[in-house]
């Protein structure tokens, strides 16, 4: 396929991501968050989620749900997308967290935290609040705005899938720095998620600070 029929298509697919913004502004509501995570399915490490709010003339062409992207478009898309978003913010819970509270409200945790990081700094910058948060098919309860949950939303929402990409880019990153304070559990390249290399590193050395006990029961 030729560059100008990629680029067509891609310009065509970011029309169709973008509907649940352009509707909601249509309404009269122009400050949109999306909201995503990365991380509930580890073995280890943190629940990172991200909220992004994009402008109405967001012109980023492949932003996707970040699990269909490669590790270098994933990384030029979260530049290009945090340089182009009105706000952005991130929020996390750790291993300890998770197994406290569990993985779905921990995971609703870290995206409250990402909401309001990203209200504070679209308050900072434009003196605007989030009027409306858009959310991967999770409902929130005690947030300022209104909410819509989308089914496959980092699929059908250009917000979503905006904060799909900083949000896997950011725990991304985490997981390898932790690689090398953690050495032999291959968490550089399974991010935490349970490899044939993992369960080996788990079977050899134990297991660290940053699993998930709970996660881990009847293997450990």
């Amino acid at each position: 396929m030729k560059k100008a029929e990629r680029e067509k298509l891609l310009a065509e697919k970011l029309v169709r991501m973008k509907r649940f913004e352009d509707k909601l502004r249509e309404s009269g509501t122009e400050y949109i968050g999306g909201i995503d995570e990365v991380g509930r399915g580890p073995l280890a490490g943190p629940v990172v989620a991200a909220c992004v709010v994009l402008p109405a003339d967001f012109d980023v062409l492949g932003v996707d749900d970040s699990k269909k992207l490669t590790d270098k478009k994933r990384r030029e898309l979260d530049v290009l997308i945090r340089e182009k978003a009105l706000a952005y913010g991130y929020g996390m819970r750790d291993n300890v967290e998770i197994d406290r509270i569990n993985i779905l409200n921990a995971t609703k945790e870290a995206m409250k935290d990402a909401i309001s990081e990203a209200d504070d700094m679209l308050a900072l910058k434009h003196g605007k609040r989030i009027e409306h948060v858009l959310i991967d098919a999770v409902r929130l309860d005690g947030i300022p705005a209104e909410e819509t949950p989308i089914v496959k939303g980092d699929q059908n929402s250009v917000s979503i899938a905006a904060a799909s990409i900083i949000a896997k880019v950011k725990r991304d990153d985490m997981m390898i720095r932790y690689s090398e304070e953690y050495p032999g559990y291959a968490f550089e390249s399974n991010k935490g998620y349970g490899t044939k290399a993992h369960y080996e590193g788990i079977r050899a050395r134990g297991i660290t600070p940053i699993h998930r006990k709970s996660f881990l029961k009847g293997i450990v």
